[in-house]
């Protein structure tokens, strides 16, 4: 219920001194909105923009925020009885990201938690950048 939309990417403005996995700001519709590509704040490879790739607009840390996603298949709502804790093997450093898996339609689903994708010194910042601004 946290992703308010799902839309193209837009025409990104950089912003100076940004942590490396934050591409930019967007002006949507009058409200000026911090990007941030997952790809890279996961620690995986970069990859080229293309056709699929979509902007997730979403609310972190009380504040729009736009999440480059590779593709978006389907939009699906889960019912918290059909979440599972993450299996203990995923414990890892990448562990605390996630809220938990389930299936939906026999494909297992990572689900990561949005407050949890930036540390709170970005959240900070990325707050007073919005605020500053008066974007959001």
């Amino acid at each position: 219920m946290r992703v308010k939309e799902i839309i193209k990417p837009l025409k990104l403005s950089g912003i100076p001194e940004a942590p490396s996995f934050v591409e930019g700001v967007i002006n949507l519709r009058g409200s000026i909105i911090p990007v941030v590509d997952l790809r890279k704040r996961f620690g995986y490879s970069d990859c080229s923009y293309h056709a699929e790739c979509r902007l997730l607009i979403t609310v972190v840390a009380r504040q729009f925020v736009g999440l480059i996603v590779d593709a978006v298949t389907e939009v699906v709502t889960i019912q918290v009885r059909e979440l599972r804790p993450a299996p203990s093997v995923a414990k890892v450093s990448g562990y605390r990201y996630l809220i938990g898996v389930c299936l939906v339609k026999d494909v297992l689903v990572m689900l990561v938690n949005p407050d949890k994708i930036f540390g709170h010194r970005v959240s900070n910042e990325l707050q007073r950048f919005s605020t500053e601004t008066g974007a959001v």
